[in-house]
């Protein structure tokens, strides 16, 4: 038989596809701030030429880039195969803007390049270069379709396409050429032949557990656990707010940044850890800006939906792709001291991190990756248009270094995620160099004072900041 080559997409990431539509676009990215004059011509214009010259000596270290959709005959299960009609100027655009221009002309034109989606007939990639910010910067805003990375791995992205020195210097170009994508009757006979198998998956599985019962018996009894703890807590709702509307294509970005050496100094004084300070952070801001629409906190139940990555140091796995589960946390909304909001937002997390429902989920996700996929995607669908959580709030770390493309320094980077149905807003929190970055991604028309909320987050940054240690408990004493 003919060589050929082709991937299918596990059922978390064909989850991310299922879930769009013509006002759900599942891309995510961000928008970094560069020095211009390395990336500048003798003229001073976008040296267009050698940008891609420098993103086509780098894509080797992503095939993915180069691949693009297709599907099994069949089960019309998603595939990568390699695009035989790859164009690196389709993917690289050019914008600018009348100069000099500021953050909010930028955050305006951020706003409109992820307001669309993502065309699924190449691959599911695009980098905007944008001139004319005032202070000699350029803005690069990158958009990857969730099927492709999660949080964790687009941080690979970043490093792979980035230098840890300020070397301009370009590889050669190494030569690429499509691997033949597969016929349908070879797809049919690869799908006949997993079915075949999955009798004798199930044999080894069960033969691995009779040498190890006990072992085995836990895991099973783990699992279960989770899956009952994971059902409880999607069918539990949250209360209705301004944020959960149906939403529209049109979205509206904002953002702010903080040193981490003084959340840390907050995280070190007050207890917890970072993530536990974002969290209680944006409680608090939340609060504000919720009490400011004339909602009543005290009457709200508001919860979050957490990734948490899956990914281990000590685990071998492929670079791409989704691997996270989600955990969802109430936020003392109504709680007026940092101090005791901080203290429950430790407890509620501890209690979550202890949960057995991130093994289940893996458990699930890999069971039914293997027979039938997608009912995955069904309760993926299920879960983000239900109203179990009113937005998403990710926390990402990222290299605590300064990074370069062809010599010009990152000086910021502002993420954002994609938003869900009948969720107007979506949180994501970056690390980088030093800094934390707070991306806030919404829906144009139902938060149009999106920017209020960031401000009301600087100012309880400087609330926690100016807090008294906290006062620890008796039995937090004894402990």
């Amino acid at each position: 038989m003919t060589y050929v080559h082709y991937e299918r997409l596990s059922a978390l990431d064909a989850s991310q596809l299922a879930l769009e539509d013509r006002n759900v676009h599942m891309h995510i990215g961000g928008v970094s701030i560069f020095e211009a004059a390395p990336l500048q011509d003798a003229q001073g214009a976008l040296d267009v030429e050698r940008i891609e010259r420098f993103v086509l000596s780098r894509l080797h270290r992503l095939p993915r880039y180069r691949q693009r959709l297709a599907a099994t005959p069949l089960e019309q299960h998603p595939i990568w195969v390699d695009d035989e009609r790859f164009n690196v100027r389709y993917h690289l655009r050019y914008s600018s803007l009348p100069k000099p221009a500021g953050e909010r002309e930028l955050k305006r034109l951020v706003g409109r390049i992820i307001s669309e989606p993502l065309d699924r007939q190449k691959p599911l990639w695009e980098m905007w270069f944008v001139e004319g910010l005032e202070g000699g910067r350029v803005a690069v805003v990158t958009k990857i379709h969730h099927c492709m990375v999660d949080g964790i791995a687009g941080t690979s992205l970043m490093t792979a396409l980035m230098r840890t020195d300020p070397d301009p210097t370009i590889e050669p170009v190494p030569a690429w050429i499509p691997r033949p994508n597969p016929t349908t009757r070879q797809l049919l006979a690869d799908f006949a032949s997993r079915r075949a198998l999955l009798p004798l998956s199930a044999l080894r599985a069960a033969a691995a557990g009779l040498f190890e019962p006990r072992r085995a018996w836990r895991e099973v009894r783990d699992t279960l656990a989770g899956l009952r703890e994971m059902i409880a807590s999607q069918l539990e709702s949250a209360s209705a707010t301004p944020l959960n509307v149906p939403i529209g294509p049109h979205r509206r970005l904002d953002w702010c940044r903080f040193d981490l050496p003084a959340l840390k100094e907050v995280k070190q004084r007050l207890g917890g850890t970072l993530n536990d300070v974002v969290l209680a952070l944006f409680a608090a801001a939340i609060s504000r800006f919720l009490s400011g629409r004339g909602t009543s906190v005290a009457d709200t139940r508001f919860r979050a939906l957490v990734p948490v990555s899956l990914r281990s140091a000590e685990r071998h796995e492929p670079r791409l792709g989704n691997r996270v589960t989600f955990l969802i946390a109430e936020l003392p909304i109504d709680e007026r001291s940092p101090v005791e909001r901080l203290r429950a937002v430790r407890t509620t997390m501890q209690r979550l991190k202890q949960s057995r429902v991130a093994k289940a989920t893996d458990v699930l996700e890999r069971l039914l990756d293997a027979t039938a996929p997608s009912w995955f995607a069904r309760a993926a669908r299920f879960g983000a248009g239900g109203n179990s959580y009113n937005l998403v709030v990710t926390n990402v770390p990222g290299p605590q270094f300064p990074t370069y493309l062809l010599g010009a320094r990152q000086l910021e980077t502002y993420p954002f995620s994609p938003l869900f149905a009948n969720q107007a807003l979506t949180v994501t929190v970056f690390s980088y160099d030093g800094q934390l970055f707070w991306g806030f991604n919404s829906d144009w028309d139902a938060v149009p004072d999106l920017h209020d909320l960031v401000l009301a987050v600087q100012e309880q940054f400087e609330a926690f900041r100016k807090a008294p240690p906290a006062e620890p408990r008796d039995e937090e004493a004894v402990a």
